[in-house]
């Protein structure tokens, strides 16, 4: 236990938040007295370090190496800084920063512009708490090296991040392998160097001008500018007491889409997330507000964005759902984006509408052919409309990191809410960009005499009807899941239920030429499918569900029939 006092000590002599030093001297204090529950917290806070990786960085806001600070952000932000000075050409890295509204997001930002230009890179903040795709965007319209967005998503309240981005060959993109590791390294060698207090700061850096941010509404708007249809929608929106309100607002005037009625108690920004216990639209109750502003206006469609808006939660009017309304599941949402831009592409136009000059050679980005993506645990019904109008297809690993740098991607998406429609100018999933390509959608339906449903349904007549479940399952203690994992190798399932496996694609090993990952893919004699992964953000073990079958009913019923057998197998290697 000394070893974790020293180390607690010599944080304290560095540590430039007083709420974070009166945290620990106050368990300190405690540790000292003997109580067992204290020096077990404090072995937690500072046994390790939260580990930088291709999410950069995310954990819980505290004092201690294992906790997010501005000790650990000072660290983080001068070993980013390493990396570029060591990779860039002689002149200084351009780095633009972000942040949304969670506690200390803004704190987090400066205190890293500051150490980037101590370093000698041209910083630059942009010039508010913003949505995380406007920070995508800024880095590639700014032309910067890299980005840096101070976000935790939708992540429980106390909870923080540190999302990086690279610019040139990475196309504003979120980092992957090697330049994780990489970037890891500079920051131990800034940890083990000593105090932070010895960093070189400067207020020299920049503020973004508001013009960034008018572009990024000018081009999300031009992602589907309002059909007729739209005029008189009733539809509802909620920030989820995030960021993306202000700009969503925007982008609707320029698009030229109806105000929504928005969820009062969620439409400003408010790090405590008072009305949820997790601020995320996929958890249970997160959008009862929603509904009950809903069926208050009697609405035909509830939008949703996540904290820092990159995700997108659609809920359309269902008379079979507890309370009149249900959400759509990220696959639905994301095989109704996926058709929308595989249309665009087969008539030759952008997923933002503009028109190419041959349609039959449409090409997506960087001159390849056009193509969808979506990760390997995502509905596999986008690779047969990919196949229907003859786009390319990519299955790739599971984050944003991955599906953006699909070669010609047109629109990619992850069922966990993400879609990326407009990768010319976003290179990262945004909710607000998905958001009109939505209302586009419901009103071209709308004119028609449609609505959501019915193209839900059509979809199902055109490809066939596609069931997706999942089951998540949070653990206390993150080493059951290796657990878990290392079980179903030593003894794979020889069947899931009543279905018989009949392959399993192990990904640590590599296949179809994905770099390895945690993942078991389990291929049943009926074409269904079940994945298993550790989440990449959160403790929790995740099965993914996928099913097809010749009506939404039969689908339905094979899809509860595997969701039995994968909780009996789960419950066989817990």
């Amino acid at each position: 236990m000394s070893g974790y006092v020293d180390a607690a000590r010599a944080w304290l002599a560095q540590d430039p938040d007083a709420v974070t030093r009166d945290e620990l001297t106050s368990l300190l204090a405690r540790v000292e007295d003997g109580d067992a529950e204290a020096a077990a917290d404090l072995e937690d806070r500072f046994s390790t370090r939260l580990a930088f990786g291709t999410a950069g960085l995310r954990g819980t806001l505290g004092a201690g190496s294992n906790r997010m600070n501005r000790v650990l952000v000072s660290q983080a932000a001068a070993g980013f800084a390493a990396y570029l000075l060591e990779r860039s050409s002689g002149s200084a890295p351009t780095v633009v920063v972000g942040y949304d509204g969670r506690r200390n997001s803004d704190v987090f930002a400066r205190d890293s512009v500051e150490i980037f230009a101590g370093a000698g890179l041209n910083a630059i903040l942009l010039p508010r708490l913003l949505p995380t795709p406007v920070l995508a965007f800024a880095v590639r319209h700014l032309g910067a090296d890299a980005g840096v967005m101070v976000t935790a998503s939708h992540n429980p309240p106390d909870d923080n991040g540190y999302k990086v981005y690279l610019g040139g060959d990475d196309q504003g993109a979120q980092i992957v392998s090697p330049a994780d590791a990489e970037i890891a390294a500079h920051i131990q060698r800034i940890a083990d160097g000593g105090n932070i207090t010895t960093l070189p700061r400067s207020v020299g850096y920049a503020n973004a001008p508001e013009s960034v941010v008018e572009a990024y509404v000018s081009a999300t708007a031009a992602v589907a500018p309002a059909p007729a249809g739209a005029e008189g929608l009733n539809w509802v929106y909620t920030a989820m007491h995030g960021v993306g309100w202000e700009t969503v607002s925007r982008v609707l005037t320029e698009a030229g889409y109806p105000q929504p009625t928005v969820v009062e108690a969620q439409i400003h920004p408010d790090g405590r997330f008072p009305t949820v216990a997790f601020p995320n639209p996929e958890e249970p109750g997160a959008m009862d507000l929603s509904f009950e502003t809903a069926r208050a206006v009697d609405a035909e469609l509830v939008i949703a964005n996540d904290p820092d808006a990159d995700r997108l939660a659609v809920a359309i009017p269902d008379a079979d759902a507890e309370g009149g309304w249900r959400r759509l599941t990220g696959n639905e949402i994301g095989l109704l984006l996926g058709w929308r831009a595989a249309r665009l592409a087969a008539e030759g136009a952008s997923p933002t509408g503009d028109a190419s000059d041959d349609a039959a050679e449409a090409r997506g980005d960087a001159g390849a052919p056009a193509s969808l993506a979506c990760s390997l645990v995502s509905s596999p019904g986008l690779r047969a409309v990919a196949e229907h109008y003859g786009l390319e297809f990519h299955s790739t690993l599971t984050g944003f990191k991955w599906i953006s740098r699909a070669p010609g991607i047109v629109f990619g998406f992850e069922e966990a809410l993400g879609y990326l429609v407009n990768p010319t100018t976003v290179r990262d999933k945004d909710g607000i960009s998905a958001a009109v390509a939505l209302l586009g959608m419901a009103s071209e339906a709308r004119a028609q005499g449609r609505t959501v449903a019915d193209l839900l349904q059509e979809f199902r007549d055109t490809f066939g009807a596609f069931a997706s479940d999942q089951i998540s399952v949070r653990v206390s203690d993150v080493s059951e899941i290796a657990g878990i994992m290392a079980a179903l190798r030593a003894q794979p399932p020889a069947a899931v239920g009543e279905i018989a496996v009949s392959r399993i694609d192990d990904l640590l090993l590599g296949v179809d030429g994905l770099p390895p990952g945690d993942v078991l893919r389990l291929w049943l004699d009926d074409g269904s499918r079940l994945i298993v992964r550790p989440s990449g953000t959160e403790p929790k073990l995740k099965l993914y569900l996928d099913v097809r079958g010749s009506s939404a009913k039969k689908a339905r019923r094979r899809l509860d029939a595997l969701r039995a057998g994968a909780e009996e197998l789960l419950v066989s290697v817990r």
